[in-house]
C-alpha cells in the first residue's frame, strides 16, 4: 500500500496575563484570571463560511518518486480550494469515530495529505492517524511554557503554549523545539512539551469537536431515529460538543445527557487553540480590561432598586446585595439564589415566571446593568476567562456543552437546569466545563 507525505498543522492555546522576563520557561497558575480563551484560537466548519487554515502549512520535503510527488501535490491543492469553497455539499460524516472525523477535518482545511489509505481499512488508518499525531510538539505542564526567539532561555519571549496546546514541528536544536502556532514561530523547551509517540494519544483530547445548531429550536432526541422520544430542546446558535458521528446524527451532550440531533440541523466544526504572541496578548487584555470596566460602571449605575413579588413570595433587589464591602459577583450569586425553585421555561427569561439556562443568567445580570446574549454558546465568549474551576469566583459564568451557570462559591453553582427541576443549586463540577467567564 502506498503511503503519501504528509503533514499535520496543530494549533495551541493563547494567553497569560503578563509576559515575564525570568529565564525560566515552565510555569503553574497561580492567578485566579487569565487570558486563557477556551475558543481563542482557530475554528473552521464543515459547510458554508469555511474557514481558510492554509496560513498554518509548513513545507515538507518530499522524498517519494516524481509521480507520487505530483498525486500528493494534487491531493493537497484539492483539499485547500475545499477549504476555502463558499459552502461544501456531501459533509455528512460516515465515520463513528471522532478521531477519524477530526483527522478528515485537518486534511480539508490545510491542505495537508493525513491519510492516503485505499481501502481505508481500520489497521491502515489507525497507523496513518498514529503517524500524523507524531509530527505535533504538545505542550504539558501546569499553565504554560514560554516561545522564544532563539533556542536558548536568553532568547526573547514571543509567545506562550498553554497546558495541552499544540503547535507544528520544525526541528530540534539541542534540547529545544521549534514550531509554528498560530502566528507565533519560536522554540520552547522539549522538556516541557512531547512530540512523536509521546504526542500519539495526547493529539486525541486536543480538538473540541462541536455542533452548532442552525435551526430555531433542535430537538435532541435519545436515540438516532426521527421516532426516538425527545430528550430536550436546544435554540438556533447554540453550540454542543460532540460524543461521536454517525451517518447522518450527531450525538451531543445536553443538560438532560446524551442524545442524538440530525446532521441536516447542525453545522459540525473542530476547535482548536494556537499560541498567542505579546502583541496579540497585550492587545486583548487592553480590550478585556475596558469591558469590564464598563460592567462596573454599568452595575453601579444601572442596578436595580426595585423589589418585586411573585404570588406569596416577595423578592429583593440587585442593589440590596451590594455593599461596599462585597463584590458585585458574589452580590450576582446571592441575588440570583433567592430565584431557587423556580420553573424552567425553553426560551423563557422570567426570573420568577420561568427562564431556560441563558435566559436565567442573562436576566440576572441585567439587574446589575450588564446585557448578556440569549445563548448558552454565546456566553463562552464573554467577559475574561478564567483558568479553571478552581479559580472560580461568585457571580462567573461557568459554560457547559449546551449549557450555562452562576458560580455562588464552595464548588456550586446556581442555574436553571432542566423543566423537571427548575432553578436549583449544583455541584459545579457536575457536567465537564468548558469555560468559566468572569464579567466584573
Amino acid at each position: 500500500m502506498r503511503k503519501a507525505n504528509m503533514q499535520l498543522a496543530a494549533l495551541g492555546i493563547a494567553a497569560v496575563v503578563s509576559f515575564s522576563s525570568f529565564s525560566i520557561d515552565a510555569y503553574a497558575s497561580s492567578n485566579k484570571v487569565t487570558s486563557v480563551l477556551p475558543q481563542a484560537g482557530i475554528t473552521y466548519a464543515l459547510g458554508n463560511n469555511q474557514v481558510s487554515l492554509s496560513t498554518l502549512q509548513q513545507s515538507v520535503e518530499l522524498e517519494n518518486s516524481a509521480a507520487e510527488d505530483s498525486a500528493s501535490a494534487s491531493k493537497a491543492s484539492t483539499a485547500e480550494d475545499n477549504s476555502s469553497a463558499a459552502s461544501t455539499t456531501d459533509v455528512t460524516p460516515t465515520a463513528s469515530s471522532l478521531t477519524d472525523s477530526i483527522l478528515e477535518d485537518l486534511e480539508k482545511a490545510t491542505g495537508a495529505v493525513i491519510n492516503n489509505t485505499t481501502e481505508g481499512s481500520e489497521e491502515s488508518a489507525e497507523q496513518s492517524e498514529e503517524e500524523s499525531f507524531k509530527s505535533l510538539v504538545i505542550a504539558k505542564v501546569n499553565d504554560y511554557v514560554n516561545v522564544r526567539s532563539l533556542p536558548s532561555e536568553d532568547g526573547e519571549i514571543i509567545g506562550k503554549l498553554y497546558d495541552k496546546s499544540v503547535g507544528t514541528f520544525i526541528e530540534e536544536d539541542n534540547g529545544w523545539y521549534k514550531i509554528k502556532s498560530g502566528s507565533v514561530e519560536g522554540y520552547v523547551k522539549a522538556e516541557y512539551c512531547v512530540t512523536g509517540d509521546d504526542a500519539v494519544e495526547l493529539a486525541k483530547e486536543v480538538g473540541t469537536r462541536i455542533a452548532t445548531v442552525t435551526t430555531t429550536t433542535l430537538k435532541v432526541r435519545n436515540g438516532p431515529s426521527l421516532e426516538a422520544e425527545v430528550l430536550g430542546l436546544v435554540p438556533i446558535e447554540d453550540e454542543l460538543v460532540v460524543v461521536e458521528e454517525l451517518d447522518g446524527w450527531v450525538k451531543v451532550n445536553i443538560e438532560e445527557g446524551d442524545g442524538y440531533v440530525s446532521m441536516d440541523y447542525v453545522t459540525l466544526s473542530t476547535e482548536f487553540v494556537e499560541a498567542e504572541s505579546k502583541e496579540e496578548e497585550e492587545a486583548r487584555l487592553a480590550k478585556e480590561k475596558a469591558a469590564r470596566d464598563a460592567a462596573n460602571a454599568a452595575a453601579k449605575s444601572g442596578t436595580s432598586k426595585e423589589s418585586s413579588s411573585s404570588g406569596d413570595k416577595s423578592y429583593n433587589s440587585a442593589s440590596s446585595y451590594t455593599t461596599e464591602t462585597s463584590s458585585i459577583g458574589s452580590a450576582v450569586a446571592q441575588f440570583a439564589l433567592q430565584f431557587v425553585g423556580n420553573p424552567y421555561v425553553y426560551g423563557g427569561t422570567s426570573l420568577t415566571n420561568g427562564a431556560d439556562c441563558s435566559g436565567f443568567v442573562m436576566s440576572v445580570y441585567a439587574n446589575f446593568g450588564v446585557s448578556l446574549p440569549h445563548s448558552s454558546g454565546a456566553d463562552r465568549s464573554v467577559g475574561a476567562a478564567v483558568d479553571g474551576l478552581a479559580n472560580a469566583q461568585p457571580g462567573d459564568i461557568i459554560c457547559y456543552s449546551g449549557h450555562v451557570a452562576i458560580y455562588i462559591g464552595n464548588g456550586q453553582i446556581v442555574h436553571a437546569s432542566t423543566a423537571a427541576t427548575g432553578i436549583k443549586v449544583s455541584n459545579a463540577d457536575y457536567r465537564t466545563v468548558l469555560a468559566v467567564r468572569r464579567i466584573f
